[in-house]
């Protein structure tokens, strides 16, 4: 054993295993390729700069905006809305109708309607009606400001907002507790015709107690109409949407309602006023045959 040990002790060591080769280096340029790469006194070479971009073309000011004067219409109107915006103390209160009994109404007697008037029976005929209906019950409504008196109306003229290529007018109804369904719906028919072509009479477009906006036939939901001076309130109308209602026995049915939105001059109508008249309104749609009984 002990010789075994100084046999191995006597052996040389064996040589540690050299690494692989690299791959040799690049081979370095000789001075004469050097220098005519790169001269005394040469900067290094660079990329090409990129060209700048396209300067933007100079626009004036004249295409890009235009200018022109406000129309006679569009001026009064300007005026008129900023001094009520100024003057009077706006608030606006909502509330949703069912318009299922209306609807009813209009599919089981249009075809007799048009054969007997030659006029389809409509939807603001209704509303119309039902305004007329919530001012008797409510006349505080029906009242407006002149300076530190409060002037009642005992008569019933509403104003109609018509849309023209020009603005909005809102031609008026006379004594619309007087008209039937028909003589309504010809009247708004006209004055919507006659709007487009601008042949309204200044007389047809003042002195209404009361206005009726219908935002529903541009797709409106929900708006708040602007008083129209002098009047003290003023009704928006909205599209009708079906959506989901609890009814009878808390059964959910889908129902088409619209959404009505009154704006009030609160210095003259109280919100108890109001919230009543606009209620009143949504109850004599729901059950317009109450307009027959007048109830």
């Amino acid at each position: 054993m002990i010789e075994h040990l100084e046999r191995r002790a006597a052996e040389p060591a064996a040589a540690p295993a050299r690494p692989s080769p690299a791959d040799p280096p690049a081979a370095e340029p000789q001075r004469g390729e050097a220098l005519a790469q790169r001269a005394p006194g040469s900067a290094p070479a660079t990329r090409p700069a990129a060209e700048p971009p396209a300067a933007a073309r100079a626009v004036s000011s004249s295409e890009r905006e235009t200018r022109q004067p406000m129309s006679s219409l569009r001026k009064r109107l300007a005026q008129r809305l900023t001094d009520v915006q100024q003057s009077a103390a706006i608030l606006t209160t909502f509330n949703e109708v069912d318009m299922s009994a209306v609807m009813a109404m209009r599919r089981r007697f249009q075809e007799r309607f048009v054969a007997r008037h030659g006029k389809k029976l409509g939807f603001m005929s209704f509303f119309v009606k039902a305004v007329v209906d919530a001012l008797k019950t409510v006349p505080a409504v029906n009242a407006r400001i002149e300076g530190e008196e409060i002037i009642q109306n005992h008569y019933y003229d509403i104003g109609i907002a018509v849309g023209t290529d020009k603005g909005l007018v809102v031609p008026v109804l006379r004594d619309a507790d007087d008209l039937g369904f028909a003589a309504i719906e010809e009247r708004i028919a006209d004055y919507g015709a006659r709007a487009q072509q601008r042949r309204l009479e200044l007389s047809e477009l003042t002195g209404g107690v009361f206005t009726i906006s219908n935002g529903g036939v541009y797709g409106s939901l929900v708006s708040t109409p602007i008083l129209n001076p002098p009047q003290s309130a003023i009704l928006g109308m909205h599209a009708i949407k079906k959506r989901p209602m609890v009814v009878e026995d808390d059964r959910i049915e889908a129902r088409p309602m619209m959404y009505l939105a009154l704006s009030y001059d609160h210095r003259l109508i109280d919100g108890l006023e109001a919230v009543t008249f606009l209620k009143h309104i949504v109850e004599v749609l729901e059950q317009p045959e109450r307009l027959l009984f007048e109830i």
